[in-house]
């Protein structure tokens, strides 16, 4: 499956939720849920989210991994056919997200 049809797939997954958004980004997709990081698609085609202890409790199974050179541990998703269980983990995980930085301003 092509990143895009990919990417398309876990957004109507999580399409119960609202305010779910993904754009493209170094050649993978990066996934936003209420305007805080929380995933991505990575080289691989793999979808992997950001620790959190919700991300822990419904992927027991997940062994942490590096989505690219230089960045931090993600957990890749078990779960992504189950609809309930991944937008129950999504909406869980929100208070553990970090806010997002404000833009620096040019010049």
């Amino acid at each position: 499956m092509a990143y895009k049809e990919f990417a398309e797939y876990i957004l109507d997954q999580l399409s119960d939720l609202g305010e779910v958004r993904c754009i493209p980004m170094m050649g993978g997709y990066v996934f936003y849920y209420r305007g805080r990081i929380f995933g991505g698609i990575y080289g691989g085609g793999r979808f992997l989210v950001k620790i959190t202890e919700p991300g822990r409790r419904a992927m027991p199974d997940s062994v942490p991994e590096v989505p690219y050179e230089g960045a931090k541990e993600m957990l890749p998703v078990t779960i992504l056919e189950d609809r309930e269980k991944l937008q129950q983990m999504v909406a869980d995980m929100f208070d553990e997200l970090p806010e997002r930085k404000p833009k620096k301003r040019k010049g």
